[in-house]
Protein backbone atom coordinates (compact mmCIF):
# COMPACT_ATOMS: atom_id res chain seq x y z
CA UNK A 1 0.00 0.00 0.00
CA UNK A 2 2.80 2.49 0.39
CA UNK A 3 4.31 1.72 -2.58
CA UNK A 4 1.11 2.76 -4.01
CA UNK A 5 1.16 5.93 -2.49
CA UNK A 6 4.09 7.02 -3.39
CA UNK A 7 4.05 5.95 -7.25
CA UNK A 8 0.95 8.55 -6.84
CA UNK A 9 2.45 11.08 -5.32
CA UNK A 10 5.41 10.98 -7.76
CA UNK A 11 3.24 10.72 -10.82
CA UNK A 12 1.00 14.02 -9.23
CA UNK A 13 4.72 15.91 -8.80
CA UNK A 14 5.54 15.12 -12.61
CA UNK A 15 2.51 16.62 -13.74
CA UNK A 16 3.11 19.76 -11.76
CA UNK A 17 6.39 20.02 -13.01
CA UNK A 18 5.74 19.29 -17.14
CA UNK A 19 3.25 21.73 -16.15
CA UNK A 20 5.46 24.44 -15.29
CA UNK A 21 5.11 27.42 -17.87
CA UNK A 22 0.86 27.46 -17.11
CA UNK A 23 1.79 28.31 -13.40
CA UNK A 24 1.22 31.84 -14.07
CA UNK A 25 -2.58 32.13 -14.05
CA UNK A 26 -1.97 31.15 -10.29
CA UNK A 27 -1.33 34.50 -8.90
CA UNK A 28 -5.33 35.65 -7.45
CA UNK A 29 -6.28 37.75 -4.91
CA UNK A 30 -5.88 40.08 -2.25
CA UNK A 31 -7.21 39.85 1.56
CA UNK A 32 -10.14 37.31 2.20
CA UNK A 33 -11.37 36.87 -1.04
CA UNK A 34 -11.15 33.54 -2.32
CA UNK A 35 -13.20 30.50 -2.83
CA UNK A 36 -14.04 28.54 0.43
CA UNK A 37 -16.57 25.99 -0.91
CA UNK A 38 -15.55 22.53 -2.60
CA UNK A 39 -17.61 19.54 -3.66
CA UNK A 40 -15.50 16.30 -3.88
CA UNK A 41 -16.24 13.14 -5.35
CA UNK A 42 -14.08 9.85 -5.41
CA UNK A 43 -13.74 5.99 -6.34
CA UNK A 44 -11.47 4.27 -4.93
CA UNK A 45 -10.16 1.01 -3.07
CA UNK A 46 -10.73 -0.03 0.65
CA UNK A 47 -9.24 -2.91 2.79
CA UNK A 48 -9.77 -4.37 5.96
CA UNK A 49 -6.63 -4.17 7.91
CA UNK A 50 -7.75 -6.36 10.67
CA UNK A 51 -8.77 -8.62 12.16
CA UNK A 52 -10.31 -11.39 10.73
CA UNK A 53 -11.66 -14.58 12.20
CA UNK A 54 -8.93 -17.02 10.98
CA UNK A 55 -5.83 -17.11 8.34
CA UNK A 56 -8.31 -18.32 6.11
CA UNK A 57 -9.48 -14.50 5.73
CA UNK A 58 -7.88 -12.35 4.34
CA UNK A 59 -8.21 -9.43 1.68
CA UNK A 60 -5.12 -8.27 -0.33
CA UNK A 61 -4.20 -10.98 -3.35
CA UNK A 62 -0.27 -11.73 -2.50
CA UNK A 63 0.37 -12.69 -6.55
CA UNK A 64 -0.82 -9.16 -7.69
CA UNK A 65 0.74 -5.52 -7.80
CA UNK A 66 -0.10 -3.75 -4.87
CA UNK A 67 -2.12 -6.61 -3.46
CA UNK A 68 -4.70 -6.20 -6.12
CA UNK A 69 -6.95 -3.14 -7.25
CA UNK A 70 -10.17 -3.13 -6.64
CA UNK A 71 -13.12 -0.57 -7.51
CA UNK A 72 -15.26 -0.96 -4.01
CA UNK A 73 -15.24 2.28 -2.54
CA UNK A 74 -17.30 5.01 -3.77
CA UNK A 75 -17.52 8.67 -1.76
CA UNK A 76 -18.85 12.44 -2.00
CA UNK A 77 -17.85 15.13 0.42
CA UNK A 78 -18.33 19.01 0.92
CA UNK A 79 -15.60 20.92 2.58
CA UNK A 80 -15.25 24.62 3.70
CA UNK A 81 -12.27 26.68 4.43
CA UNK A 82 -12.29 28.64 7.48
CA UNK A 83 -9.43 30.63 6.39
CA UNK A 84 -6.71 30.41 3.69
CA UNK A 85 -5.19 27.40 5.42
CA UNK A 86 -7.43 25.40 7.45
CA UNK A 87 -11.12 24.21 6.91
CA UNK A 88 -13.92 21.86 7.77
CA UNK A 89 -15.04 18.57 5.55
CA UNK A 90 -18.13 16.30 6.00
CA UNK A 91 -17.99 13.19 3.73
CA UNK A 92 -19.58 10.25 3.02
CA UNK A 93 -18.79 7.10 1.39
CA UNK A 94 -19.83 3.42 0.69
CA UNK A 95 -17.87 0.44 0.53
CA UNK A 96 -18.30 -2.65 -0.69
CA UNK A 97 -15.37 -5.65 1.25
CA UNK A 98 -14.59 -8.86 -0.22
CA UNK A 99 -11.70 -10.92 -0.84
CA UNK A 100 -9.65 -10.40 -3.65
CA UNK A 101 -10.61 -13.14 -6.67
CA UNK A 102 -7.91 -15.83 -7.25
CA UNK A 103 -6.78 -15.79 -3.23
CA UNK A 104 -7.12 -19.21 -1.39
CA UNK A 105 -8.87 -16.80 1.21
CA UNK A 106 -12.80 -17.78 1.77
CA UNK A 107 -15.58 -15.64 0.35
CA UNK A 108 -16.81 -12.81 2.30
CA UNK A 109 -18.30 -9.49 1.99
CA UNK A 110 -18.98 -6.63 4.43
CA UNK A 111 -20.56 -3.38 3.32
CA UNK A 112 -19.77 -0.44 5.64
CA UNK A 113 -21.59 3.16 4.67
CA UNK A 114 -19.64 5.58 6.89
CA UNK A 115 -19.30 9.47 7.19
CA UNK A 116 -16.35 11.15 8.74
CA UNK A 117 -16.61 14.92 9.74
CA UNK A 118 -12.72 16.58 9.47
CA UNK A 119 -10.27 18.94 9.92
CA UNK A 120 -8.46 20.02 6.87
CA UNK A 121 -4.88 21.35 6.81
CA UNK A 122 -3.62 23.20 3.35
CA UNK A 123 0.02 22.32 3.85
CA UNK A 124 0.87 24.24 0.61
CA UNK A 125 -0.45 27.45 2.45
CA UNK A 126 1.21 26.65 5.99
CA UNK A 127 4.62 26.33 4.09
CA UNK A 128 4.12 29.47 2.48
CA UNK A 129 5.26 27.95 -0.78
CA UNK A 130 2.35 28.99 -3.23
CA UNK A 131 3.95 30.25 -6.05
CA UNK A 132 6.60 27.47 -6.29
CA UNK A 133 4.13 24.51 -5.95
CA UNK A 134 2.13 26.30 -8.85
CA UNK A 135 -0.52 23.85 -9.55
CA UNK A 136 0.38 21.27 -7.45
CA UNK A 137 -1.37 21.11 -3.58
CA UNK A 138 -1.58 18.72 -0.48
CA UNK A 139 -4.26 19.13 2.07
CA UNK A 140 -3.64 17.16 5.77
CA UNK A 141 -7.02 16.35 6.92
CA UNK A 142 -8.04 14.06 10.23
CA UNK A 143 -11.69 13.58 12.19
CA UNK A 144 -13.37 11.61 13.86
CA UNK A 145 -15.98 8.83 11.57
CA UNK A 146 -18.90 6.93 12.07
CA UNK A 147 -19.61 3.65 10.02
CA UNK A 148 -22.66 1.06 9.55
CA UNK A 149 -21.18 -2.49 9.08
CA UNK A 150 -23.15 -5.18 7.47
CA UNK A 151 -21.63 -8.50 6.86
CA UNK A 152 -23.26 -10.94 4.21
CA UNK A 153 -20.92 -13.96 4.45
CA UNK A 154 -21.21 -17.48 4.99
CA UNK A 155 -18.48 -19.63 6.63
CA UNK A 156 -17.94 -22.53 3.81
CA UNK A 157 -16.19 -24.50 6.94
CA UNK A 158 -19.44 -24.79 8.65
CA UNK A 159 -22.40 -25.42 5.87
CA UNK A 160 -25.62 -22.31 6.12
CA UNK A 161 -23.87 -21.20 8.97
CA UNK A 162 -23.79 -17.23 8.39
CA UNK A 163 -21.66 -14.55 10.11
CA UNK A 164 -23.95 -12.65 11.44
CA UNK A 165 -25.93 -12.10 7.78
CA UNK A 166 -28.03 -9.24 7.53
CA UNK A 167 -26.91 -7.78 11.22
CA UNK A 168 -25.89 -4.14 11.30
CA UNK A 169 -23.35 -2.88 13.80
CA UNK A 170 -22.72 0.89 14.42
CA UNK A 171 -19.05 1.91 15.27
CA UNK A 172 -16.99 5.00 15.24
CA UNK A 173 -13.23 5.66 15.77
CA UNK A 174 -10.81 8.80 14.09
CA UNK A 175 -9.35 8.65 10.31
CA UNK A 176 -6.26 10.37 9.34
CA UNK A 177 -4.67 11.33 5.72
CA UNK A 178 -3.56 13.37 3.08
CA UNK A 179 -4.56 13.94 -0.21
CA UNK A 180 -2.32 15.20 -3.18
CA UNK A 181 -3.97 17.69 -5.47
CA UNK A 182 -3.16 19.08 -9.19
CA UNK A 183 -5.10 22.24 -10.64
CA UNK A 184 -6.73 21.23 -13.85
CA UNK A 185 -8.64 24.75 -14.45
CA UNK A 186 -9.16 27.72 -12.54
CA UNK A 187 -12.15 25.66 -10.64
CA UNK A 188 -11.59 22.21 -11.13
CA UNK A 189 -8.90 20.18 -9.41
CA UNK A 190 -8.31 16.09 -9.70
CA UNK A 191 -6.66 14.39 -6.00
CA UNK A 192 -5.33 11.09 -4.47
CA UNK A 193 -6.07 10.35 -1.25
CA UNK A 194 -4.74 8.04 1.53
CA UNK A 195 -6.51 7.71 4.66
CA UNK A 196 -5.74 5.33 7.84
CA UNK A 197 -9.29 4.42 9.68
CA UNK A 198 -9.03 3.10 13.17
CA UNK A 199 -12.32 2.37 14.83
CA UNK A 200 -12.90 1.84 18.56
CA UNK A 201 -16.16 0.37 18.83
CA UNK A 202 -16.21 -2.63 16.24
CA UNK A 203 -17.15 -5.66 17.32
CA UNK A 204 -16.79 -7.62 13.77
CA UNK A 205 -14.59 -8.95 12.02
CA UNK A 206 -14.32 -7.80 8.69
CA UNK A 207 -15.54 -11.08 7.40
CA UNK A 208 -18.48 -10.50 9.34
CA UNK A 209 -17.41 -12.83 12.40
CA UNK A 210 -17.43 -11.24 15.90
CA UNK A 211 -14.09 -10.68 17.14
CA UNK A 212 -11.61 -12.43 19.48
CA UNK A 213 -11.75 -10.75 23.20
CA UNK A 214 -8.33 -10.09 22.19
CA UNK A 215 -9.13 -7.81 18.93
CA UNK A 216 -12.86 -6.44 20.55
CA UNK A 217 -13.33 -3.22 19.84
CA UNK A 218 -10.55 -2.49 17.47
CA UNK A 219 -10.37 -2.28 13.70
CA UNK A 220 -8.61 -1.02 11.43
CA UNK A 221 -8.71 0.15 7.62
CA UNK A 222 -6.55 1.48 4.53
CA UNK A 223 -8.51 3.71 2.16
CA UNK A 224 -6.76 5.03 -1.12
CA UNK A 225 -8.73 6.70 -3.68
CA UNK A 226 -8.86 9.36 -7.04
CA UNK A 227 -11.11 12.00 -7.72
CA UNK A 228 -12.47 15.44 -8.38
CA UNK A 229 -13.02 18.87 -6.70
CA UNK A 230 -14.51 21.28 -7.66
CA UNK A 231 -14.72 24.88 -6.14
CA UNK A 232 -17.43 27.55 -5.94
CA UNK A 233 -18.10 30.67 -5.24
CA UNK A 234 -17.96 34.53 -6.64
CA UNK A 235 -13.73 34.05 -7.61
CA UNK A 236 -12.57 33.01 -10.51
CA UNK A 237 -10.04 30.51 -9.22
CA UNK A 238 -9.84 27.49 -7.11
CA UNK A 239 -9.68 28.56 -3.19
CA UNK A 240 -6.68 26.28 -2.45
CA UNK A 241 -4.29 27.94 -4.83
CA UNK A 242 -5.51 31.60 -5.16
CA UNK A 243 -2.29 33.55 -3.98
CA UNK A 244 -3.66 35.44 -1.06
CA UNK A 245 -2.00 38.68 0.40
CA UNK A 246 -1.44 39.14 3.91
CA UNK A 247 -3.00 42.44 4.67
CA UNK A 248 -0.53 43.82 6.95
CA UNK A 249 1.94 43.20 4.50
CA UNK A 250 0.16 44.71 2.00
CA UNK A 251 0.13 48.16 4.68
CA UNK A 252 3.77 47.38 5.56
CA UNK A 253 4.15 47.37 1.34
CA UNK A 254 2.94 51.14 0.83
CA UNK A 255 4.52 52.27 3.74
CA UNK A 256 7.65 51.17 3.01
CA UNK A 257 6.86 52.61 -0.72
CA UNK A 258 6.13 56.15 0.83
CA UNK A 259 9.20 55.97 2.86
CA UNK A 260 11.17 55.77 -0.62
CA UNK A 261 9.28 58.17 -2.12
CA UNK A 262 10.17 61.05 0.78
CA UNK A 263 14.22 59.78 0.77
CA UNK A 264 13.67 60.22 -3.26
CA UNK A 265 11.99 63.72 -2.79
CA UNK A 266 14.31 64.86 -0.41
CA UNK A 267 17.42 64.28 -2.59
CA UNK A 268 19.52 67.70 -3.31
CA UNK A 269 21.28 66.98 -6.02
CA UNK A 270 22.65 70.18 -6.52
CA UNK A 271 23.61 71.03 -2.73
CA UNK A 272 21.83 74.14 -2.35
CA UNK A 273 19.79 73.11 0.27
CA UNK A 274 16.91 72.90 -1.64
CA UNK A 275 15.38 69.37 -1.60
CA UNK A 276 14.74 68.04 -5.26
CA UNK A 277 11.41 67.94 -4.97
CA UNK A 278 10.74 71.65 -4.81
CA UNK A 279 13.62 72.94 -6.46
CA UNK A 280 13.43 74.17 -10.17
CA UNK A 281 17.10 75.17 -10.97
CA UNK A 282 18.86 71.56 -10.20
CA UNK A 283 21.96 72.57 -11.44
CA UNK A 284 22.73 75.82 -9.76
CA UNK A 285 26.62 76.42 -9.15
CA UNK A 286 27.82 76.08 -5.66
CA UNK A 287 28.04 78.85 -3.62
CA UNK A 288 25.40 80.94 -5.47
CA UNK A 289 22.31 82.55 -3.34
CA UNK A 290 19.07 80.67 -3.89
CA UNK A 291 15.64 80.82 -3.09
CA UNK A 292 13.36 78.85 -1.39
CA UNK A 293 12.36 76.63 -5.11
CA UNK A 294 16.04 76.95 -5.39
CA UNK A 295 16.24 79.34 -8.34
CA UNK A 296 19.69 81.36 -8.21
CA UNK A 297 18.67 84.62 -7.11
CA UNK A 298 18.34 87.41 -9.99
CA UNK A 299 16.64 90.45 -8.60
CA UNK A 300 17.11 92.73 -11.85
CA UNK A 301 15.92 89.60 -14.34
CA UNK A 302 18.51 90.06 -16.01
CA UNK A 303 19.64 86.41 -16.79
CA UNK A 304 22.26 86.58 -14.39
CA UNK A 305 22.38 85.47 -10.54
CA UNK A 306 23.42 88.50 -8.28
CA UNK A 307 26.01 86.59 -7.26
CA UNK A 308 27.58 86.11 -10.00
CA UNK A 309 27.00 89.86 -11.20
CA UNK A 310 28.81 90.73 -8.10
CA UNK A 311 32.07 89.07 -9.13
CA UNK A 312 31.64 90.42 -12.64
CA UNK A 313 31.82 93.71 -10.90
CA UNK A 314 34.68 92.95 -8.73
CA UNK A 315 36.73 91.69 -12.35
CA UNK A 316 35.47 94.81 -14.69
CA UNK A 317 37.59 97.59 -14.78
CA UNK A 318 38.86 100.60 -16.80
CA UNK A 319 35.41 101.05 -19.20
CA UNK A 320 34.61 97.39 -18.64
CA UNK A 321 38.14 96.05 -19.33
CA UNK A 322 38.04 91.93 -17.91
CA UNK A 323 41.16 91.07 -16.14
CA UNK A 324 41.12 87.47 -15.54
CA UNK A 325 43.45 85.60 -13.64
CA UNK A 326 44.29 82.17 -15.41
CA UNK A 327 42.74 80.62 -11.82
CA UNK A 328 39.41 81.88 -12.75
CA UNK A 329 39.70 81.91 -16.70
CA UNK A 330 38.36 77.99 -16.57
CA UNK A 331 35.30 79.52 -13.90
CA UNK A 332 34.54 82.33 -16.92
CA UNK A 333 34.21 79.68 -19.65
CA UNK A 334 32.40 77.30 -17.57
CA UNK A 335 29.65 80.27 -16.70
CA UNK A 336 29.42 80.86 -20.74
CA UNK A 337 29.34 77.50 -21.76
CA UNK A 338 27.15 75.98 -19.35
CA UNK A 339 24.66 78.91 -20.24
CA UNK A 340 24.86 81.01 -17.41
CA UNK A 341 25.64 83.81 -19.74
CA UNK A 342 22.71 83.95 -22.39
CA UNK A 343 20.69 86.65 -24.42
CA UNK A 344 17.27 86.74 -24.32
CA UNK A 345 14.84 87.65 -26.92
CA UNK A 346 10.88 88.80 -27.25
CA UNK A 347 8.34 86.92 -28.93
CA UNK A 348 8.84 87.04 -32.96
CA UNK A 349 12.04 89.65 -32.21
CA UNK A 350 15.64 88.87 -33.53
CA UNK A 351 17.33 91.50 -31.51
CA UNK A 352 18.17 90.88 -28.21
CA UNK A 353 16.14 92.52 -25.38
CA UNK A 354 17.73 95.21 -23.11
CA UNK A 355 18.26 92.65 -20.09
CA UNK A 356 20.89 90.73 -21.95
CA UNK A 357 23.24 93.64 -23.10
CA UNK A 358 25.71 92.65 -19.69
CA UNK A 359 25.63 89.25 -21.06
CA UNK A 360 26.85 89.90 -24.29
CA UNK A 361 29.54 92.63 -22.82
CA UNK A 362 30.47 89.50 -20.29
CA UNK A 363 30.90 87.38 -23.25
CA UNK A 364 32.74 90.00 -25.27
CA UNK A 365 35.16 90.96 -22.40
CA UNK A 366 36.06 87.52 -22.38
CA UNK A 367 37.12 87.12 -26.09
CA UNK A 368 39.19 90.30 -26.21
CA UNK A 369 41.27 88.97 -23.27
CA UNK A 370 41.49 85.51 -24.59
CA UNK A 371 42.04 86.80 -28.55
CA UNK A 372 42.88 82.96 -29.40
CA UNK A 373 39.40 81.80 -27.97
CA UNK A 374 36.62 81.55 -30.60
CA UNK A 375 33.24 81.28 -29.63
CA UNK A 376 30.00 79.27 -31.31
CA UNK A 377 26.43 81.43 -31.25
CA UNK A 378 23.26 78.98 -31.20
CA UNK A 379 19.56 80.38 -31.42
CA UNK A 380 16.60 79.00 -30.09
CA UNK A 381 13.03 79.39 -30.51
CA UNK A 382 10.00 79.16 -28.50
CA UNK A 383 7.22 76.60 -30.33
CA UNK A 384 4.48 79.04 -31.27
CA UNK A 385 4.54 79.49 -34.85
CA UNK A 386 5.59 77.51 -37.97
CA UNK A 387 8.64 75.36 -37.67
CA UNK A 388 10.46 76.81 -41.19
CA UNK A 389 9.85 80.54 -39.27
CA UNK A 390 11.05 79.38 -36.04
CA UNK A 391 14.37 78.21 -37.84
CA UNK A 392 14.89 80.81 -39.53
CA UNK A 393 14.48 82.85 -36.51
CA UNK A 394 16.64 81.04 -34.47
CA UNK A 395 19.39 81.84 -36.71
CA UNK A 396 18.67 85.49 -37.03
CA UNK A 397 19.10 85.81 -33.40
CA UNK A 398 22.19 83.96 -33.47
CA UNK A 399 23.73 86.79 -36.59
CA UNK A 400 22.77 89.69 -34.68
CA UNK A 401 24.71 88.83 -31.35
CA UNK A 402 27.38 88.04 -34.14
CA UNK A 403 27.07 91.31 -35.45
CA UNK A 404 26.86 92.87 -32.40
CA UNK A 405 30.48 91.29 -31.27
CA UNK A 406 31.66 91.93 -35.11
CA UNK A 407 31.21 95.87 -34.33
CA UNK A 408 32.09 95.32 -31.10
CA UNK A 409 35.69 94.54 -32.84
CA UNK A 410 35.78 90.93 -32.35
CA UNK A 411 37.14 89.59 -35.73
CA UNK A 412 33.91 87.36 -37.65
CA UNK A 413 36.44 84.24 -38.24
CA UNK A 414 36.14 83.97 -34.74
CA UNK A 415 32.83 83.33 -34.44
CA UNK A 416 30.34 81.00 -35.89
CA UNK A 417 26.24 80.74 -35.86
CA UNK A 418 23.95 77.64 -35.09
CA UNK A 419 20.04 77.73 -35.22
CA UNK A 420 18.64 74.28 -33.02
CA UNK A 421 15.21 75.78 -34.06
CA UNK A 422 12.33 75.29 -31.36
CA UNK A 423 13.13 74.49 -27.93
CA UNK A 424 10.63 71.98 -26.61
CA UNK A 425 11.60 71.36 -23.55
CA UNK A 426 9.39 74.13 -21.70
CA UNK A 427 5.65 73.52 -21.67
CA UNK A 428 4.75 75.90 -24.98
CA UNK A 429 1.47 77.18 -23.24
CA UNK A 430 3.64 78.99 -20.24
CA UNK A 431 4.42 82.53 -21.71
CA UNK A 432 6.94 82.77 -18.42
CA UNK A 433 8.63 79.50 -19.86
CA UNK A 434 8.54 80.73 -23.45
CA UNK A 435 10.85 83.60 -22.04
CA UNK A 436 13.50 81.17 -21.33
CA UNK A 437 13.67 79.41 -24.32
CA UNK A 438 13.93 82.34 -26.97
CA UNK A 439 17.44 82.95 -26.82
CA UNK A 440 21.03 82.50 -27.99
CA UNK A 441 23.64 80.69 -26.36
CA UNK A 442 27.24 80.48 -26.55
CA UNK A 443 30.36 78.04 -26.39
CA UNK A 444 33.42 78.72 -25.76
CA UNK A 445 36.27 76.61 -27.66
Amino acid sequence: MKKNLLVLSLFLLSLSAANAQAIVDTTGVIGDSYNRWSIEVSVGQGKGVKPYSSNNYYSSNPDKFFGGLQANSFGVGARYMISPKFGIRLDLNYDKLTNQGGTESLDFEMVQFRTAFQGVANLIRLFNIEEAAGRFGLLLHGGIQFAAMTPNTVDETVPLIRHNDGLTEWNGGIIVGFTPQYRISKSLAVFGDFSVLNNYRQHFNWDGAYSDNANNLSGQMIATSIGLSFSFGNEKIHGDWAIIQDKNKAEMDKLDQRIGDVETMMNDIDKDGVPDYLDLENNSLVGVAVDTKGRMVDLNSNGVPDELEKYMDKTITNNNAVVIEASNSELIKRLINEGYIAAYFDTSKSNPNNDSTDNIGFVLNYLRTNPTATIEIRGFADEIGQNATNDKLALNRAQKVKNILWKAGIDASRVTIVSSGEDTSVDKNSEYARKLVRRVTFTVK
